[in-house]
């Protein structure tokens, strides 16, 4: 709203004369500013509704094709972020990503809890009368270094393609609305849903059992953020280190890897188990770290 000074005519029979007036008159309604601030405001009170149906409309658009972008929450967040918030928003985003400056133990828990799941399904399976594993796949010893550091930088794959949207945009939204149990219970099941197309991908060769621990593993990945003070750096080191080791490669296709998705998911699901009865705390209060407000958002 601008303010114009307008003088009225002597003949003028409601002016009194010819003495000057100030008048309030709207002058920037309709301009382009005018709209993309209303446009901006919309995204801002819809940012986590958009990210969402972005995700799923940027990697299911490709489905026809034989082709799944596992890079769109990624993108999504970009878009959303830029539209609602800018540069600012933008920079809390990379500041969430090179977190890392945190406790060592958080880095050894990244690191060592997605091994330890591995070894906890190998050794399971191997138990209940499958033979011997095939540590071929694992060979050379630097291919799962290898496979480590292009998850850590290759933006087209999933880990560094999904981390920053779920959990550096995502979830310190949703947990500024709910607590960190509710948050992650409501992401996991959305980004659940994100991935079971590739069931019927038979490139991907997923099963139930595999999209079911995708759930799982978001409580665990949701712990990590929240207990490494909202770093998106340790969730993407977690998700890498669990994505460079294939462990379904160690058996011939057949009821013994079908056997070994069963337990993978039952190893999952004990460790989420366990972080939910003796961490109950984490999961009442997410630390003011992991959280992000933005007045006039709603979820």
């Amino acid at each position: 709203m601008k303010t114009r000074i307008v003088q009225d005519e002597p003949n003028d029979p409601t002016g009194g004369g010819s003495a000057t007036r100030t008048r309030s008159v709207d002058t920037t309604a309709g301009t382009p500013a005018s709209g993309r601030n209303a446009f901006r405001d919309f995204v801002r009170r819809r940012e986590l509704v958009i990210f969402f149906a972005l995700s799923y409309l940027i990697a299911w658009s490709t489905l026809p094709f034989g082709s799944f972008l596992a890079f769109s929450p990624l993108l999504s967040a970009l878009i959303v972020i830029s539209v609602a918030e800018g540069l600012p928003g933008l920079a809390q985003l990379g500041r969430r990503l090179i977190r890392w400056r945190v406790n060592w133990i958080w880095y050894a828990a990244a690191v060592a809890v997605p091994l330890l799941v591995h070894g906890v399904a190998v050794g399971l399976n191997a138990a209940t009368s499958a033979p011997a594993p095939s540590f071929a796949p694992l060979q050379p010893w630097y291919t799962v270094l290898l496979a480590f550091g292009l998850g850590m930088i290759n933006p087209l794959e999933g880990r560094l393609g999904e981390e920053p949207g779920w959990r550096g945009f995502a979830q310190p939204r949703l947990q500024s609305k709910w607590s960190p149990l509710a948050s992650t219970a409501l992401l996991g099941l959305l980004i659940t849903g994100w991935h079971l197309p590739l069931v019927f991908m038979p490139q991907f060769d997923l099963g139930l059992p595999d999209i079911a621990t995708t759930l799982m593993t978001a409580f665990w990945y949701a712990w990590l953020f929240n207990r490494s003070g909202g770093s998106v750096l340790l969730t993407l080191i977690a998700h890498a280190t669990e994505g460079s080791v294939n462990i379904h490669a160690m058996w011939p296709a057949g009821p013994y890897t079908e056997r070994l998705s069963w337990l993978w998911l039952m190893a999952w699901t004990l460790l989420v188990v366990i972080l939910l009865t003796f961490d109950r705390k984490s999961w009442r209060t997410a630390p003011e770290s992991a959280i992000d407000r933005v007045p006039g958002r709603i979820s």
